[in-house]
């Protein structure tokens, strides 16, 4: 084999590493959940996977800054159903659902809901503030750039390199649903609303 075909192949080697490193940095593989453990979920149509109330684990302790500076407990929000996006502003998938999610987090405020985004891989907050308000939305978010906060759920929660990733928290605080992929209002109120139905 001669030079330039040995360099041709390390070339294209290198570009397809590229590019599945590229694909898995946002979206990922929504049939995985990442690192194993004993998650107790079941997956549904749709990629949404539940755990039955007596199988759900508490959720992580999440405190840090908000995008606009302001300190974010989700602690703060137990006896509310909480609903954790995981996005960034340069994600395709994250812009195609930002819409749903400000749509639903509006619908269901009333209803004892309160959405809070993890804002992950923006070195910046510039881009990431620009992204809420041309979706509108209201809610807020973690300013997370290195993705401290992921790594801060259990093993078989979430998977760090799928964004957009949710993990709806029941009232009582413990993990009771996530998706692994983008939703749409209808797949996310198929996602809440059995939890907002719970006493």
């Amino acid at each position: 084999m001669s030079i330039s075909r040995v360099s041709r192949a390390a070339l294209l080697t290198t570009l397809v590493t590229a590019g599945v490193l590229s694909l898995s940095a946002c979206g990922g593989d929504g049939n995985k959940a990442g690192g194993g453990g004993n998650s107790h979920f079941v997956t549904g149509s749709g990629g949404i996977s539940t755990v039955a109330e007596a199988d759900r684990r508490d959720a992580p302790k999440l405190d840090g800054a908000a995008l606009d500076g302001k300190p974010l407990d989700v602690a703060d929000y137990k006896g509310k159903v909480v609903v954790l996006n995981i996005w960034s502003s340069s994600c395709g998938p994250c812009r195609l659902e930002a819409k749903h999610f400000a749509k639903v987090s509006k619908e269901t405020a009333s209803q004892g809901v309160q959405f809070i985004g993890i804002n992950t891989r923006d070195a910046e907050k510039g881009p990431a503030v620009n992204f809420e308000k041309d979706n509108s939305i209201t809610y807020p978010s973690f300013f997370d750039p290195i993705g401290k906060l992921i790594l801060h759920f259990p093993k078989g929660t979430v998977n760090p390199q799928a964004i957009p990733s949710t993990v709806v928290i029941d009232r009582d605080g413990k993990i009771a649903a996530r998706t692994l992929v983008a939703l749409d209002d209808v797949k996310l109120h198929k996602m809440i609303d059995p939890l907002i139905a719970e006493k």
